[in-house]
């Protein structure tokens, strides 16, 4: 039992390195058992919720769109950031249900929004690359749009640089399948894997999103700065649109401006917001 917890340390600490067994190890390998059960919980009862982090094009100054952010109300301490819990929920496997959950509540939201009148732009997606893998997924996403009225171009699916080179033949040909439907394709934490171009511009991509690791020093850290010039140099030689993520000051905002990305996320415009206070951000 205790070689097993120090394998799975060492699998956490990314593989290719040797742990010895401590104390501390089974207290948080107790913790993750704990964390999944209650996962498993979550689902049944329906405990997970929906925020929206809107998008904005600053040059034009208004919403483009807004990506729909997973958050777990637990019943007795409340509201659970995605961090806590993610990362257990994609090597259990349960981050298929919860992407399930999450892509059901925020399009409803989505096609309610625009049956009234409203025009929240385009719905921001993650998406685990399990999750497209899976044979009816793409069937059951038809059927969902089309029961709830939800337009193909009022979506835009978001991957990771890193889940994408995993397989890239296989990605290639699920994205293209997604797109022919006429549903956008971002990358996103675009920057922090280990892309290669070949599959790159294969890839049936719409937009990349700088990563927030870059944009947080931009404006003090050269190295931060010369790669978001780069990725964004790559993104226009691409026509890929792109959209800067974690903008939370005005240097930062106006460094981003001035080297051609147009389009930012970020607690500088508006933090995650809850469903009934972006309804209300979309009518003022």
């Amino acid at each position: 039992k205790f070689a097993d917890t120090a394998m799975y340390k060492a699998k956490d600490e990314g593989r290719d390195n040797y742990q010895f067994y401590a104390s501390d190890m089974t207290a948080l390998a107790f913790e993750r058992v704990v964390m999944e059960s209650s996962l498993r919980v979550a689902l049944k009862e329906d405990q997970f919720v929906v925020y929206f982090q809107p998008q904005f094009n600053i040059v034009e100054n208004k919403i483009t769109g807004m990506e729909a952010l997973v958050r777990w109300q637990h019943p007795q301490i409340g509201l659970v950031p995605p961090g806590k819990f993610i990362p257990i929920a994609e090597e259990s496997g349960l981050i298929i249900e919860i992407d399930k959950i999450v892509m059901k509540k925020a399009m409803e939201c989505f096609a309610s929004w625009y049956q009234e009148g409203l025009n929240p732009g385009k719905l921001a997606l993650n998406l685990a690359m399990k999750q497209l893998a899976q044979k009816d997924f793409i069937p059951q996403l038809l059927n969902e749009m089309h029961t709830m009225g939800f337009e193909p171009s009022w979506l835009a699916l978001e991957v990771t640089e890193g889940q994408i080179m995993n397989n890239p033949k296989a990605s290639i040909k699920k994205l293209n399948q997604i797109s022919d439907i006429g549903i956008e394709l971002a990358i996103d934490d675009f920057g922090t894997g280990y892309s290669s171009l070949a599959y790159l511009k294969k890839l049936p991509l719409d937009k990349l999103k700088i990563d927030q690791s870059f944009v947080r020093d931009i404006d003090v850290d050269e190295d931060d700065a010369a790669i978001t010039k780069a990725i964004i140099a790559l993104g226009k030689s691409l026509n890929m649109q792109l959209i800067a993520e974690g903008v939370e000051t005005v240097d930062q905002r106006d460094f981003l401006l001035k080297n051609g990305c147009e389009n930012i996320q970020g607690f500088l415009y508006s933090k995650p917001l809850p469903a009934e206070k972006i309804k209300e951000l979309l009518k003022s």
